[in-house]
Formats: structure tokens, sequence, C-alpha cells
């Protein structure tokens, strides 16, 4: 991870609230301050209804904080915008484009030629893996392999951030530990700035540099723990005792706010 004077992402005094039916207020996010590197990988883990998914969105332009304030290499964040890529947990690929035409279509829309378009296309689909499926449709592919489409995507125009809401949700046991590893190798290569979110405390471990745990809601850095594991990591590293404490705090951690927000 290289550090930098100035953070890629700061986030000062983030806070969202929404209006309920009853016009009661619900108080999602509170007061969230944070720091992200640039080519850090960070990953957000918390118990339901945490307000993950609403920090991200706001991240990424979708919606507004009711206060604070977010910025990305010094420039404040208002709206959707070309320095961040979002991938989503359904692969929300265009049944209709083939795999290349997925691909570029954030490149059609910023106004790429299509010749363009598909020379950039082509390499991210190669580092993703899926140059033998550049003509074939969504329903030709696993769910494995709509999310490498999904991601080069993403990675297509070229963002500064990439944000990542539980993309491997949906995916089998398997493939997912296997899309894990296949991340990391692509992050390795892309180095972009990643925020990640997942339920799944192994792979937050796996996966990053820093783990952000969210209180219950209203949504507040419970605890930032560094994640002091070498990389390259292979998937095995997930059965060593050093993994296993990190799994096992991050644990407690959550499970301390769930009964703390039962109790409530």
């Amino acid at each position: 991870m290289t550090q930098t004077a100035t953070p890629k992402v700061q986030v000062r005094g983030l806070s969202m609230h929404f209006t309920r039916q009853n016009d009661a207020p619900l108080e999602v996010l509170r007061d969230i301050d944070l720091d992200v590197h640039a080519g850090e990988f960070l990953s957000i883990v918390g118990a339901s209804g945490c307000g993950k998914t609403t920090f991200l969105r706001i991240l990424d332009g979708l919606i507004a904080s009711t206060s604070g304030e977010i910025r990305i290499d010094g420039r404040a964040v208002a709206k959707p915008g070309p320095d961040r890529g979002f991938v989503f947990q359904a692969d929300s690929l265009m049944p209709w484009r083939t795999v290349m035409d997925n691909v570029i279509f954030g490149l059609e829309i910023q106004g790429k030629s299509r010749k363009e378009s598909i020379e950039r296309a082509e390499g991210l689909i190669r580092l993703v893996g899926l140059k033998d499926f550049v003509k074939n449709y969504p329903h030709e592919l696993s769910g494995g392999m709509r999310q490498r489409a999904n991601l080069a995507r993403a990675l297509a125009i070229n963002p500064e951030v990439l944000l990542m809401d539980e993309p491997f949700a949906a995916l089998d046991a398997q493939t997912r530990e296997l899309m894990q590893r296949e991340l990391l190798r692509i992050w390795n290569e892309a180095r972009k700035t990643v925020i990640f979110i997942t339920h799944q405390i192994d792979e937050a471990v796996y996966l990053s540099d820093r783990v952000i745990v969210f209180s219950a809601r209203p949504g507040r850095v419970r605890e930032i723990v560094p994640i002091d594991i070498p990389r390259p990591r292979a998937l095995h590293v997930k059965r060593t005792p050093h993994f296993l404490e990190y799994t096992d705090r991050i644990w407690r951690l959550i499970e301390e706010e769930v009964n703390f927000a039962m109790r409530g």
C-alpha cells in the first residue's frame, strides 16, 4: 500500500438521516471520520442495517449526506464522477450486450470512440480472465464470470477509487474464495484504491490492508483494525492462527454491537 501525505479519500463528520413515512427520522450514519490512502484496500464490516451500503452510495455521489463532507484528492464529492467506479452486489450486466459491449458501456457514455473503447477493454478483459468470452452474453456466463465482467466494466473508466458493495455475496462458497484470490491479483496489477463492503469477516481480513468495523445503527467507526499479513496472500493463509485471531477479534466487536442493539 502506498501512503501519501494527503489521503486519497477523506471523510469528515459524515452523518445521514432518512425520513420515514410517519415523518420520524431514521439516523443511519453518525459523525464518520475516515481517511483512505492511495492504493489501499479497505473493507468495511458491521451488523446488518448499520449503514455500510448507504455509506458507499454517499461516497459514489448517488445520494447526498445530511451533513459532513467527502473529498477525493482534495475535491469535494457532490455527484457521481469518473474518478469512482461502483461494483454492485448484483452483476447488473445488460443482457442484450456481449461481454465486450458491457465492458465498454461506460466509455461510450464518456464519448470515447468504439475503436478506442475496445482497445481499452481488451486489456481489462484479459486481466479478469475473460478473453475467450468477449462475444458471449451474460446468460452464457457463470455467476463468477459475470462479476469478472462487471469488475472489468468498472475498471474501464479508469477510476481513482473502486467502490465494491458485497460483489461476491451471490456466489457459492468455492467460487467466492476463488474470486477473492482473483480480485487480489487484479488489484495488485491495477493498484486502485478499493473500499469494499462485506458481511464475511474472513473475506475482509483476507483482502484488506485495514478493516473498518461499524457500530450498530447509527453506523459509526467502532474500530479500525490494521491487517498485518504479508502480501501476496494465498488462500491457505485463512487457516493460520494469525488469520483466525483477526477474524475472532472482529467478530467479537460485531457481536458486542449486535448485543447492544438488541438490548436497546
